[in-house]
């Protein structure tokens, strides 16, 4: 499935690409983001806190895990600090594929980028597993024979429960070697549905006007996407606690979620300060 011919309407992709302070989006696209951030402030710092999650399990990935190969379904833009840089910094062998189903998006992209030989893009829907996966770009770049990372940031929230997201992660985990990875950053109403269902409420309509309506979904149900995969330390966390660059702080207002970190979404007192999304990594068995 293609997305919709209106590329003037709001775009997910161009208003992260804003969130992020791009400048590959259009009228329609920051004034929708605009929208968002009024009625949820800290949905900018959520975007920059989500490329900051996607930067470290990039650099956990290849220096510590030695995977050279990345798929990232749903990649939006490529303007700042994405797979490919961080990849290509730390190993020059680096190969990514990115998927994208807005036309423009991938047009940009393209014009974008600079290492053809390194780097491709694919425009289609990542629940077209099987089309992305024979895409002549997607083999002429990956070898299915060894570990390939699965790249899934901010991108499964809007993949309704109608469409199977299980499912549609189970067709990736089973295309890959063993010892591949799946990345999965995901948006959570585990605190901010119950600290500020209007806000939720308000947010949630704002993206329904846009083609991808917002799904949120439990530390559990986003757990449960890791079937087939054994979660990396930390585990299943708060996107910021997902081994940050500076310690987090211990008090009241943190909660880490996953094995041997203790703690459950309904202890947090409100926002608490944190980012209504969970991360992970997980490495398939």
């Amino acid at each position: 499935m293609k997305a919709p011919l209106d590329q003037l309407g709001p775009k997910v992709a161009r208003m992260y690409d804003y969130y992020l302070g791009g400048k590959d989006n259009y009228v329609a696209d920051r004034a929708a983001a605009e929208k968002v951030i009024e009625v949820m402030p800290a949905s900018q710092e959520g975007a920059r806190a989500n490329r900051a999650f996607l930067m470290r399990a990039v650099r956990h990935l290849v220096a510590e895990a030695g995977i050279t190969q990345f798929l990232d379904l749903g990649a939006g833009l490529p303007t700042q600090n994405n797979v490919h840089e961080v990849a290509l910094s730390l190993n020059p062998d680096a190969r990514v594929v990115y998927v994208d189903w807005d036309p423009v998006v991938c047009s940009h992209s393209r014009a974008l980028l600079r290492t053809p030989d390194s780097v491709g893009v694919i425009e289609a829907d990542l629940r077209d597993a099987d089309a992305i996966l024979r895409h002549e770009t997607t083999r002429a770049l990956l070898d299915f024979d060894r570990p390939i990372a699965v790249m899934m940031v901010s991108i499964l929230h809007f993949v309704s429960g109608s469409d199977d997201p299980q499912g549609i992660v189970g067709r990736y985990r089973d295309a890959t070697a063993p010892g591949s990875h799946l990345v999965v950053s995901h948006l959570t109403g585990d605190l901010m549905a119950k600290a500020r269902p209007e806000e939720t409420e308000r947010a949630k309509e704002i993206y329904r006007r846009t083609a991808t309506p917002v799904h949120l979904r439990t530390h559990e149900e986003i757990g449960d996407l890791f079937k087939g995969h054994e979660l990396v330390d930390p585990g299943l966390v708060w996107l910021t606690d997902w081994r940050p660059d500076d310690p987090v702080p211990d008090g009241p207002a943190v909660v880490r979620l996953g094995e041997g970190r203790g703690g459950t979404a309904e202890e947090a007192p409100g926002y608490g300060g944190r980012i209504p999304a969970y991360a992970g990594v997980g490495r398939k068995l």
